[in-house]
C-alpha cells in the first residue's frame, strides 16, 4: 500500500471489491500539470470528452470520480408516460372538463 509520502498523487479507481481486485494504473504529469486519464480509467468511470471529474482527498490519498450533475427536472422524467400518443389539445380539454363529443 502506498502512503502519501511515497508518491504525491495517487489515482484510485473505484471498483466492486466483491468481484475485482484493486490494481494501480499510472499516468505521467506534464510540465503544465496536465494528466491524460488512461482509457481503462475513463471507461470504468464512464467519463467522456467534455465531462468533469472530481478529486477528493481521503486519508492522504486522492479519489478520482465522475462528477454527475443532477438536474432538478430529473425527478419528473417518465412521469407522463401514460399520456404518450395523446394529442395536447385533447389533454387540455380533458383537464378543463370540456366535453369530447363535439
Amino acid at each position: 500500500m502506498l502512503t502519501k509520502d511515497a508518491f504525491p498523487l495517487t489515482m484510485m479507481v473505484r471498483k466492486n471489491i466483491l468481484t475485482e481486485r484493486c490494481m494501480m494504473i499510472t499516468a505521467r504529469v506534464t510540465s503544465k500539470g496536465q494528466v491524460t486519464i488512461p482509457k481503462e480509467v475513463r471507461e470504468r468511470l464512464g467519463v467522456r470528452e467534455g465531462e468533469d471529474i472530481g478529486f477528493e482527498e481521503r486519508e492522504g490519498l486522492f479519489v478520482v470520480s465522475k462528477v454527475v450533475t443532477v438536474s432538478p427536472f430529473d425527478k419528473w422524467v417518465g412521469k407522463l408516460k401514460h399520456l404518450k400518443g395523446k394529442r395536447s389539445d385533447d389533454l387540455v380539454r380533458e383537464a378543463r372538463g370540456h366535453d369530447h363529443s363535439r
